[in-house]
């Protein structure tokens, strides 16, 4: 009699996995990489700002010429420049190296290109020219002003705050978007982390030759069940050591890394669209992982499942290459057939979920059409297991598998 024993497959398969050095390179080669690329940024970032501290202490001689009026000689002054009698002979005095700098001012400075003149100091510190040129024209035309609120408001330093309304009450705006797409954050990281090992799990034992020996101890059923939640919890360990460098750089290297600020607390969780992304999450998973198995234990080796496991790997991000109509117009044929779809169903209800475009029939629709296929896809891997289990040289028949008797 076979014995259900969940337990020890678990155990098994993740002790298994995880003792393998080709997985950890595989899960390490990421943020190993993610983590020099960070320190390399934050020391580039540190020698420019200390560059950038350097060359703003700089001091340098110019002169300027001023033919539209707006250029205040006390402001050119404060940063270091005086009028230019001739601009022809400034700029010699530029060419011979006696003077650092001529800018030359147009008449229509909105319209017209002002003119730097300078000495090449290299290519990074030649920036602080036009720097200084254009802070010298700013702050004239700043200082002309005399209502500081209207300065303010001419250097752009102000703020607007929208309030919009959904369903007759307060919306929180992208706030509210964010974290039901974490889902499909989710849904797309285990779909490149876990579908080949799923498929190819389920092939180990058929090439070692072993597969016949299991089945008589242990039910074919809890085998493929056991193999679905072993790679689930590998498959967390993954997603843990791929995104732990950047929630490190987020934390401790977000203004070298010149991230945004992200105010978690403003973060809207609606309990609606929260609990509706967890589901379609998991049905978009089980149906994934199902789909692998069965081609899988259709297959006789690790190669040959790889022409059905990289094609379903794909399909799901063809929501992606419609994202612009998911946007504009969810409710549009191309947009409805991807919702429907059982491949791409879930990502594509995921992404309209998050959007609010997603109506709770809809919802309803693809979950119980994802879990239903998930249950037919799931028996399909195990008949495929139990049949296949000794086809070493040719894939499974599913003529020959449901032709058989249990």
């Amino acid at each position: 009699m076979p014995r259900h024993n969940m337990r020890t497959i678990v155990s098994f398969e993740v002790s298994r996995t995880l003792s393998k050095s080709v997985f950890w390179i595989a899960t390490l080669i990421v943020p190993i990489i993610m983590g020099a690329v960070i320190a390399l940024i934050v020391l580039s970032n540190s020698s420019t700002i200390e560059s950038a501290d350097s060359q703003a202490s700089a001091q340098f001689t110019f002169t300027y010429s001023d033919a539209s009026g707006y250029v205040v000689p006390a402001v050119a002054k404060a940063f270091g420049g005086t009028p230019a009698g001739d601009e022809a002979q400034a700029i010699e005095d530029v060419r011979a190296g006696r003077v650092n700098a001529h800018f030359a001012y147009p008449a229509n400075p909105a319209e017209e290109p002002t003119r730097v003149y300078a000495v090449d100091v290299g290519i990074f510190a030649n920036g602080m020219y036009p720097t200084v040129a254009s802070e010298i024209l700013i702050a004239s035309a700043q200082s002309t002003i005399d209502d500081q609120s209207l300065a303010t408001l001419a250097r752009g330093e102000f703020t607007v705050t929208p309030t919009t309304f959904k369903e007759g009450r307060e919306s929180s705006g992208l706030a509210e978007v964010i974290p039901p797409l974490l889902y499909l954050l989710v849904f797309y990281a285990s779909a490149m982390l876990m579908g080949n090992l799923m498929a190819t799990s389920l092939l180990e034992e058929k090439e070692n030759r072993v597969s016949e020996m299991i089945l008589t101890a242990m039910d074919p059923t809890t085998m493929v069940f056991g193999k679905v939640i072993s790679l689930f919890i590998v498959g967390v360990i993954q997603m843990v050591a791929i995104t732990l460098p950047v929630i490190i750089g987020y934390l401790f290297f977000r203004e070298e890394l010149s991230l945004p600020y992200v105010d978690l607390s403003h973060l809207s969780f609606e309990p609606g669209p929260m609990f509706v992304g967890a589901m379609l999450l998991a049905a978009g998973f089980c149906l994934f992982m199902t789909t692998m198995a069965a081609g899988g234990a259709m297959m006789p080796t690790a190669r040959d499942a790889g022409a059905i496991t990289a094609p379903l790997s794909i399909v799901p991000f063809a929501p992606l290459w419609a994202l612009a109509l998911v946007l504009s117009n969810p409710q549009s044929f191309i947009v409805k057939v991807l919702t429907f779809f059982p491949y791409t169903a879930a990502p594509t209800a995921m992404l309209r979920n998050g959007l609010g475009t997603l109506s709770t029939a809809e919802a309803t629709i693809v979950i119980v059409e994802l879990l239903g296929l998930s249950i037919i896809m799931f028996r399909l891997a195990v008949r495929l297991f139990r049949y296949g289990s000794t086809e070493y040289s040719q894939k499974v028949a599913l003529k020959t598998a449901f032709g058989r008797r249990k």
